[in-house]
Order: C-alpha cells, then sequence, then structure tokens
C-alpha cells in the first residue's frame, strides 16, 4: 500500500544531487522547490560554514529541525534536505510522515569527486574527507533507508534519467 502524498522530500549524503534532482523534479511537477540548507541560510543571515563555526553542529541542527518541521507541512513542494537531516528522530518522523521520501544513494567515491573542491561543507573541512564521507555514511545510511518510500542510485545516471525515475514511480500515488 503506497500512501498518498502531495510533497516529495529528497534524503542522501553531501555530493547525492538532491538540489540538483529537487530543482528537475519540482519544475516537472510545477511545485515549489526549497532546500533546508538554503533556507537555514537565509533565515539566519548566514552561511552555513559560519553557522557552525558560531554556533557548532548542534546550533545548526536546531535550525535544520525547525525547517524540517515548517517545510515538510506545506503542499506541493519538492524538498532536498541537508545529508544529516536524518540524524535527528523528530526529523525522520516528519519526513516519513508527512510526503514521500526519496533516498539518493551515491557510493562514497562519488560524493568525495563531487564535494572535493567544496569548501562550503563543514564537515568534510579536515585532513581526510574522504574517511570523513565513509563514517557518515556507515553512520547514515540505514536512517536513509528508514525513511525512504523509494531509494534511486544517483551516482550512474543523468538527472533527466533520475528525475524520470522517480516520476514514473509516484505519478500513480500523487494526488495532481
Amino acid at each position: 500500500m503506497h500512501k498518498v502524498t502531495s510533497s516529495i522530500f529528497l534524503v542522501g549524503p553531501m555530493g547525492a544531487g538532491k538540489t540538483t534532482i529537487g530543482r528537475r523534479l519540482a519544475q516537472a511537477l510545477k511545485w515549489a522547490f526549497f532546500d533546508s540548507d538554503q533556507e537555514i541560510e537565509q533565515r539566519a543571515g548566514a552561511d552555513i560554514p559560519l553557522i557552525f563555526e558560531l554556533e557548532g553542529e548542534a546550533g545548526f541542527r536546531l535550525r535544520e529541525k525547525a525547517v524540517i518541521a515548517e517545510l515538510t507541512q506545506r503542499r506541493d513542494i519538492v524538498l532536498a534536505t541537508g545529508g544529516g537531516a536524518v540524524l535527528d528522530p523528530d526529523n525522520r518522523c516528519c519526513l516519513a510522515g508527512r510526503g514521500f521520501v526519496v533516498y539518493l544513494y551515491a557510493s562514497v567515491e562519488e560524493q568525495l569527486r563531487r564535494t572535493r573542491y567544496d569548501s562550503h561543507r563543514p564537515l568534510l573541512q579536515t585532513a581526510d574527507p574522504g574517511a570523513r564521507l565513509a563514517a557518515l555514511f556507515t553512520a547514515r545510511d540505514p536512517l536513509y533507508r528508514v525513511v525512504a518510500d523509494l531509494i534511486v542510485a544517483s551516482d550512474v545516471q543523468a538527472p533527466r534519467i533520475i528525475v524520470q525515475r522517480i516520476l514514473a514511480h509516484v505519478q500513480e500515488i500523487l494526488p495532481l
């Protein structure tokens, strides 16, 4: 039994393509697109690295929780979440209970390739980003799977194909 939904939420690790896929998916559905990290930055008036510097990861996660609680109540949206959003049990409940959740899976190797030159990711500002990504993946992959209604590998297909796969899967359950 599929749940009827009126929003799609994308979860997955950094570098999985949540923002890219989310924008295209929203455009195809003629829905609004939101990126939780961008919402946090806009509301805080500061970028994520600065929020991490001033408030630590805990402060960032509190902001993230508030944004996810609010945005998941909206209808007809596509929401790209931050990679760590699933760490909070309340976020997992909001995501799984209020929309159709797609886990965009990407291998650690692909995540590293896509994020290698991105200085905007505080958790990767370390001597060994590959090891950090591997540790994050080990901790988070089971949580992504718990909330997911659909898992799509995003590291081997073009965004256009991924969007088509998601649309094909959800078209029968979306109240369009």
